[in-house]
């Protein structure tokens, strides 16, 4: 368990979540899924040292009207949409705005879809244990829209994993999810980027190699890829 203040980055997160997920190591049955685009270096840290393929499920935060950090739900392939009734009561959002921000959010999930997968399907997940990956997470929102996303493709267990989580979002995702793996709860979160000493934003570019990477490597001669920190054009 992690006892630390910070990780260093989020590959160093994903080496540290990926020691407490040993029991799923070299399992013909696990499938890595992360959320582009923060939690792709974490997730590739747990795909290698578990040996379990890699690929990213495309879930699209809502923001809040005036203060898009602020998730009031969230989509997921496949029309899942879950929303934050807490939020939108308190913050009074009319379904309009909520419709407007779904529009646009579903139009951004397609492209990231062909912009990660080129066409490729979701990998076949029935009967499957699924671990989910991210960098972290505050609300939940995001989350939840994922579980219940890949349960309409019927895998036998989903697993989130994550470096860190809220008190709530824990507590919220230990409802849906099969089992839940997160290294650090801390009571005071404010945000995930917190908890990181480098938490640059991640690019599409990187995004790309790392699965690219990830489907290649047990492919003799196929080298490492860029060391955290470094920057992908």
């Amino acid at each position: 368990m992690w006892t630390r203040e910070r990780f260093s980055d989020r590959r160093v997160a994903g080496m540290h979540l990926a020691a407490e997920l040993g029991a799923f190591a070299e399992r013909e049955d696990v499938v890595v899924l992360a959320f582009p685009r923060g939690g792709v270096p974490v997730g590739w840290e747990v795909a290698r040292a578990l040996g379990a393929p890699l690929d990213v499920l495309v879930v699209r935060k809502l923001g809040l009207p005036g203060h898009e950090e602020l998730a009031m739900g969230a989509i997921a392939s496949g029309g899942v949409r879950v929303i934050n009734p807490d939020v939108v009561n308190m913050m009074h959002v009319p379904s309009a705005a909520i419709d407007e921000v779904v529009a646009h959010e579903i139009e951004e999930l397609h492209r990231r879809e062909q912009l990660y997968r080129g066409g490729r399907p979701l990998p076949d997940v029935r009967d499957r244990t699924v671990i989910l990956v991210d960098d972290g997470v505050a609300t939940g929102s995001t989350m939840l829209a994922a579980i219940r996303s890949l349960r309409t493709l019927a895998p036998r267990q989903i697993v989130v994993a994550v470096p860190v989580a809220s008190v709530e979002a824990a507590h919220a995702i230990r409802t849906e999810a099969d089992t839940l793996v997160v290294l650090s709860v801390p009571e005071t979160f404010d945000s995930v980027g917190r908890w990181y000493a480098d938490f640059r934003q991640t690019s599409d570019a990187e995004v790309r190699m790392l699965l690219t990477t990830a489907r290649d490597q047990r492919r003799p001669g196929v080298s490492e890829p860029l060391a955290a920190g470094q920057r992908s054009e």
